[in-house]
């Protein structure tokens, strides 16, 4: 089997995820992921579309992160793990999608306005 690769996004956070078949390894910007993510529930929420699918132990990923925080990041590698999963075995969409790690969380920060100093906030209305 070749390298198969996919993307996941989530807030301002890329993941660029590239999985061959190997013993379980994952490793992200050449860090372990367990040296990457010291949370254990990030490390969990990595790895939910291979314990869903049951194949932890199948598959070497590679994964190249940059943007955003560690949640954003760790929710954007489980987005491209599952899509890459998907290109390797189409049959397992189903099961992803029923999880929802297939669908791309479009929830991203509002934008800050002109002459306010945050995206809603305003500043403090005197009438004198």
């Amino acid at each position: 089997m070749e390298v198969v690769n996919a993307i996941g996004r989530r807030k301002a956070a890329i993941a660029r995820v590239f999985v061959s078949e190997g013993t379980g390894k994952i490793v992200i910007n050449k860090r372990e992921l367990d040296n990457y993510f010291p949370s254990t529930i990030l490390q969990y929420v990595v790895k939910q579309p291979l314990n869903k699918l049951d194949v932890a132990e199948k598959y070497d990923i590679k994964i190249n992160l940059n943007g955003g925080g560690y949640k954003g990041q760790a929710e954007a590698a489980r987005l491209g793990i599952a899509r890459a999963l998907v290109k390797i075995n189409p049959e397992d969409k189903p099961a992803l999608r029923a999880e929802g790690f297939m669908t791309r969380d479009p929830r991203v920060v509002e934008r800050k306005k002109p002459g306010q100093p945050k995206a809603r906030k305003r500043f403090q209305f005197s009438k004198r």
